[in-house]
């Protein structure tokens, strides 16, 4: 306020000295006329009353601005703590995967193994099936042929015999046969 009054002391003693030279060009500082009184009140009274509103708009703002930094800041630490989360199911999610492919290796080593079990008995089996048909099939083949050669050698007995066989080697024959039944 003291310099508005010294300026104000100012303007009037260059004002007066304008109009003692003899006019021409020159500021009006007459304060009545110029209203630099009413200027001054109404300045100091909006920085009076002022101040008080404007400080609090400024920290009604600052109040906003540290609560959105903390909103973020605290969004940012759930951001982080949910990234962490995820990031740990993500590794048991891989843990149970591989465990997971372990497993189903091993199953399928153990089908491919158990398969293989299953072919070698089955061509074990099949080889004794086939031995054994093939001991079967020449059993009846011998069987056959003792039949055969059994025949064979009554039609040729047979067929020889009425020529070797006369009337007194026939009468031994029947005493002979006689005898063993005699004997018995």
């Amino acid at each position: 306020m003291d310099i508005f009054v010294r300026l104000v002391a100012g303007a009037s003693f260059l004002a007066e000295t304008a109009e003692a030279e003899g006019g021409g060009f020159g500021l009006n500082f007459n304060i009545l006329e110029t209203n630099l009184i009413n200027l001054g009140i109404a300045i100091a009274i909006v920085v009076y009353f002022g101040r008080s509103f404007l400080t609090k708009i400024l920290g009604e703002r600052r109040a906003a601005i540290e609560a959105a930094i903390q909103e973020a800041e605290t969004r940012k630490k759930a951001a982080a703590a949910s990234l962490a989360e995820q990031q740990q199911k993500l590794a048991q999610a891989q843990t149970e995967a591989a465990a997971i492919q372990s497993s189903a290796h091993a199953a399928a080593d153990k089908m491919k193994a158990e398969i293989l079990d299953k072919g070698e008995q089955d061509v074990r089996r099949m080889r004794e099936s086939a031995a054994q048909d093939l001991d079967s099939e020449q059993e009846r083949v011998i069987n056959e042929l003792r039949q055969r050669i059994a025949a064979l050698a009554l039609q040729k007995a047979e067929g020889d015999l009425p020529g070797r066989l006369d009337n007194g080697v026939q009468q031994r024959l029947v005493d002979r046969s006689i005898a063993l039944l005699g004997e018995g």
